[in-house]
């Protein structure tokens, strides 16, 4: 049973979310908060396995929630879910640690289906936002060198550096087995070990590293 918390100022919203999770084998409302502090307070009650956090809340928002609940190093992922189509709020999301970002135009299996992919571990972005994220955080490879300083990447091999471009890049194991020639399974753990070693939660923030680390860049 997947657990889940909602925070969300709109009431309206939040009956229509829990509704929809309670009518969902395998998830579980656990809890509801109308403003940050209060998804911050019962995220450290409840310990749900998912937040689903609007961004403009009274008092503290939705971004400031997610850091101080990622901050815990706890269990617990946090999916955005927001009405704001903007650049700015899902990179400022998912920089403050969010494992995913959906609009609330988003169909209920949509919804569904992110809960589980960030629950699982995985990382969901609005498709709307995923190639204008990229586009303008990791477009270009740098030679390797570029970023042999930053400390995250020190324990890397050189397949797994490679591996991590690719992720900075937007690809899915698929492509990047295509084009490493490797089998997906061996991609796979090399994700794995990737993600482990600069401590990533989620490919989302790997992306964030590679940009960061100086891997790749803006065009």
């Amino acid at each position: 049973m997947t657990t889940v918390l909602i925070a969300d100022d709109q009431p309206l919203q939040r009956m229509g979310v829990r509704m929809l999770l309670e009518g969902t084998p395998g998830l579980e409302p656990v809890g509801e908060a109308e403003h940050g502090a209060e998804a911050v307070r019962l995220a450290a009650e409840l310990r749900p396995d998912v937040v689903l956090m609007d961004i403009r809340m009274p008092g503290m928002d939705g971004l400031e929630a997610t850091r101080r609940i990622v901050a815990t190093g706890g269990r617990t992922r946090v999916l955005i879910v927001t009405t704001f189509d903007l650049d700015e709020y899902a990179y400022d999301g998912l920089r403050a640690g969010a494992s995913g970002f959906l609009l609330k135009d988003a169909r209920p299996e949509e919804l569904v289906a992110a809960i589980h992919a960030v629950a699982s571990g995985d990382a969901v972005v609005a498709p709307s936002l995923t190639r204008r994220l990229l586009d303008a955080y990791a477009h270009r490879v740098l030679a390797p060198t570029a970023a042999v300083e930053d400390p995250r990447l020190r324990s890397l091999t050189d397949r797994e550096r490679e591996v991590l471009v690719a992720i900075g890049l937007g690809w899915n194991n698929t492509e990047i087995a295509e084009r490493l020639v490797l089998t997906e399974s061996t991609v796979k753990k090399h994700v794995g070990r990737v993600l482990a070693k600069i401590g990533a939660r989620d490919r989302i923030q790997a992306v964030i590293t590679a940009y960061d680390a100086g891997l790749v860049r803006a065009k």
